[in-house]
């Protein structure tokens, strides 16, 4: 026993300080922003400006070191914003993953059970029943952001890569035409007493009317085919005069393509109602641009090009138009190519229109206790939603990996 002269003894319980920055990081949401290692994809999700915005918002950002070679931002940028730099598996290893191209089976193996990938449709992804065989095995919440809607009905992300398609299709289109030595050498109009260029669209969505806004602007001739008499009227109203909107009538489509100097295809899912074979009746050297989801089935028997995995150098070589050594060659002269993924040629442009929705989406999922909370909360991310809780929740995903679709509405109730 102690006497009352005795101090009492501390019992105080010792707590060892931990420091602030410490404490916040392990209650923070991490975002992995690794590279992309696909020739065909150079778009890259964020600024550092957006990285700066999420990291005021709570958000810990994990980025491979390069991952922003393509959009010209150093990784000092994304430092001072607030990022941290680390290695691809680390940045994988994050509980939001942001990778636009097709991820490897390799790559989805080092993502955490339970995590949320964002990423696009990539309906035509290779390997797409082993990657979505590992997606489902490692219960990935996998969302497409092209498919992400809003309460109105609108695409935030697939609006505004679609607008970004039809522009630069059209750009990448008139620098061809106007190149002395692979192209024409000519402009799509515009100049006084000279005939314009003429420009064949298929369908009447957003990439469609950009493309034809963009046309307009250069001085071409515009005709616009869709079968839905709706939305080619909503579509000719708001490009106003200039351009010749049409059904798609078997003949008129035909003199359309026959006369064309540029072809843009958008969300096109069938082949064009053209009797024989389709190269009988196009212009030599025409220009073809597939925008559609997945690409190919308006020309299936045309060659198609990536721009994504064109350089400078490579692009006169595989387009076709590179005529200056064997200008007596008919075949050669005659050889087309259909060009898709015209986006990936301004992947700055990407960047900028894209970072302000990933904000919006990233805060509505931080508001909720989990990814998979988010998705009854979040209007849209249903329908958006590839694979959920070790399922193929989209029916197209399901056929690819010849599986059974399970409605997500089903597997939300019962979670």
């Amino acid at each position: 026993m102690y006497s009352s002269d005795t101090p009492e003894r501390d019992v105080t319980p010792i707590v060892m300080e931990v420091p602030e920055e410490i404490a916040s990081e392990r209650k923070r949401v991490t975002i992995g922003l690794p590279k992309s290692q696909s020739a065909s994809e150079r778009r890259f999700p964020l600024t550092p400006e957006a990285v700066r915005a999420l990291a005021c918002r709570g958000f810990a950002v994990k980025m491979e070191h390069g991952a922003a070679e393509d959009i010209h931002y150093p990784d000092l940028a994304y430092v001072s914003a607030g990022a941290r730099m680390c290695s691809r598996q680390d940045a994988l290893r994050a509980d939001i993953v942001i990778h636009l191209a097709p991820m490897s089976p390799a790559d989805i193996r080092m993502l955490r059970h339970g995590a949320l990938l964002l990423s696009l449709a990539n309906f035509n992804r290779r390997q797409a029943k082993e990657v979505i065989r590992e997606l489902i095995e490692r219960r990935i919440i996998n969302i497409a952001i092209d498919l992400v809607a809003d309460p109105a009905g609108n695409h935030p992300f697939g609006d505004i890569l679609s607008e970004i398609d039809g522009r630069s299709a059209m750009t990448i289109a008139a620098s061809m035409l106007a190149d002395p030595v692979s192209g024409k050498g000519i402009l799509l109009g515009g100049i006084a007493g000279i005939t314009p260029c003429e420009v064949t669209i298929l369908g009447s969505c957003l990439a469609a009317c950009a493309a034809a806004r963009s046309a307009m602007g250069l001085g071409a001739m515009v005709r616009l085919f869709d079968d839905d008499v709706y939305r080619l009227r909503t579509a000719l109203r708001q490009l106003g005069g200039g351009v010749i909107g049409s059904s798609v009538h078997q003949h008129v489509l035909e003199n359309a393509l026959r006369t064309a100097d540029i072809i843009i295809v958008t969300d096109s899912d069938r082949e064009l109602p053209i009797d024989g074979d389709i190269n009988r009746i196009l212009k030599r050297n025409v220009l073809i641009f597939d925008l559609s989801k997945v690409p190919g089935k308006a020309f299936p028997t045309i060659q198609r090009v990536d721009l994504g995995e064109l350089d400078r150098t490579t692009c006169k070589e595989t387009t076709g138009f590179c005529f200056a050594n064997d200008l007596n060659n008919e075949e050669r002269a005659r050889r087309r190519r259909c060009f898709v993924n015209p986006g990936s040629t301004v992947p700055r442009t990407a960047a900028m229109a894209l970072s302000d929705t990933f904000i919006t989406l990233l805060s509505q999922i931080a508001d909720c206790e989990s990814a998979g909370a988010a998705l009854p909360m979040t209007p849209g991310l249903q329908e958006a939603t590839l694979t959920f809780m070790g399922k193929a929740v989209n029916e197209h995903v399901a056929r690819l990996a010849s599986m059974r679709y399970t409605d997500i509405r089903i597997l939300l109730s019962l979670s």
